[in-house]
This record gives structure tokens, C-alpha cells and sequence, in this order.
């Protein structure tokens, strides 16, 4: 099983570098504009396949390569034609994950070993707690938070231009899963530390300010942040 993980990350690793790192942006602009007439649509595929070629060192296997670098133009091709922005990006990039997925399964007969995987993890009680924890703590903490908070919004008055759309709440839900991933592998001090460097950044400027209702709304905040996402840590290890 080492040896076919091996070639699952070579694969991978041919994606990344493929996909990011070695594709300039001047070939990107040229796609988005020239979509399946630009030259750099199939040197980027063929650059791909090659990666993928070295890095798994089978020599007399080609089927693998050119079936990813023909689901790559394919999928690459459908996003030219869509909208810029992250669904697609999001889309695109999960296409050729499974992309790749399939054709390792298929290839280097895997597909009964993801399957039984897939059985387990569906079958974990201690999974589904976790995917519960994490689902739990994004959304629904965010709503229970503004409805905890909702009768000093009145009281704290902000300039929108101040701060970045949504900010305070994208801020919120990372924090609230780097907690829960801390508690999770066990690493309370670490909890700790994201407590006091987000309160050096966010709160030394509204110390200086001396706005003392804005200074302890942010603290409220903060602290109901942590409190929820650390007592439902502590009930998904329990």
C-alpha cells in the first residue's frame, strides 16, 4: 500500500506544480483570453503530463499520463468558459482531484481500499462528532453570537469603510476552528497564543482610540468566541 500512496502524492505533487508554480501568469491571462485557441491551454496540459510522466517513473506507462492530461484540458477548458471567482475556482480544482483519485483507484486497483476507508469513516461515531463540532462552530456560533450581542449593536457605531466586508465574521469562524483543531491534537497552549496575538492586533488600536463600548464589545466577542468552541471541544474528546 506504501509504494501506491507513493504514487498517489507523485501524482499530486506533478498537479501542484503544474497547476501553481509552474504555470506564469502571463499564461493564465492568455487562456482566460484566447480560451481553447491559446497555445498556452496545451502547453500547460502537455507540461502537466510530463510531470506526471517523471514523477511516477513508470516508463512504460503513458495510459496514466495522457488520461490525466485529457481530463485536465477538458476540465480546464469548461472554467475558461465560466465566471472568474472562487466557486469555479473551488469546482475546478475538486474536478481534478477526482480526476486523479479515479484514475489512481482504477489504475493501481485501489478502488476497494478507498472503498473500505470510506466505510469506516463513515461508521466513526468519533467522525461524525467531529464533522457535527466543526459544522456547529461556522455558522450557528455566528448567528448564537449575534443574537447574544444583539442589544449592544446599537450602542457601537462604526464607519463602514473602516473594515473589510465580513470581515469580523471570516475572522471569527477561522478562529473558531484553529480552537477546535487545537483541542483536538491536544494542544491547549496554542489556544493560548492565538488569544494574545489577536489581542496585540485587535485590540491595541482601539486602546489608543480610548473607545471603551467598541473595545469591550470586540472583547465580549472574542471571549463567547472561545468559550463556545472550547466547551464543544471538550465534548467532542469527552
Amino acid at each position: 500500500m506504501t509504494e501506491f500512496t507513493l504514487l498517489l502524492l507523485q501524482i499530486l505533487l506533478a498537479h501542484v506544480l503544474g497547476d501553481f508554480l509552474l504555470q506564469p501568469s502571463k499564461w493564465v491571462a492568455h487562456k482566460e483570453k484566447w480560451k481553447i485557441r491559446s497555445k498556452y491551454l496545451y502547453l500547460h496540459v502537455i507540461l502537466h503530463g510530463v510531470l506526471v510522466y517523471v514523477f511516477i517513473g513508470e516508463w512504460n506507462q503513458v495510459t496514466v499520463p495522457i488520461l490525466l492530461v485529457c481530463c485536465h484540458f477538458l476540465i480546464d477548458l469548461i472554467k475558461l468558459y465560466q465566471k472568474k471567482n472562487i466557486l469555479w475556482f473551488l469546482l475546478d480544482q475538486g474536478a481534478h482531484l477526482i480526476s486523479i483519485l479515479v484514475i489512481w483507484m482504477l489504475f493501481y486497483g485501489q478502488f476497494q481500499y478507498v472503498q473500505g476507508l470510506f466505510l469506516v469513516l463513515i461508521s466513526s461515531v468519533k467522525a461524525w462528532k467531529l464533522a457535527l463540532a466543526y459544522a456547529f462552530i461556522l455558522q450557528p456560533v455566528s448567528v448564537l453570537m449575534y443574537q447574544l450581542t444583539r442589544k449592544w449593536h446599537s450602542e457601537i457605531e462604526e464607519e463602514k469603510d473602516e473594515s473589510l466586508t465580513s470581515a469580523g465574521k471570516w475572522i471569527g469562524m477561522l478562529e473558531r476552528v484553529l480552537i477546535l483543531t487545537f483541542i483536538v491534537i491536544n494542544q491547549f497552549a496554542a489556544i493560548g497564543f492565538l488569544l494574545a496575538a489577536k489581542s496585540i492586533f485587535r485590540f491595541g488600536d482601539l486602546t489608543q482610540k480610548k473607545d471603551r463600548k467598541l473595545t469591550e464589545y470586540i472583547l465580549i466577542g472574542t471571549l463567547l468566541s472561545f468559550t463556545i468552541t472550547i466547551l464543544v471541544g471538550l465534548l467532542v474528546c469527552s
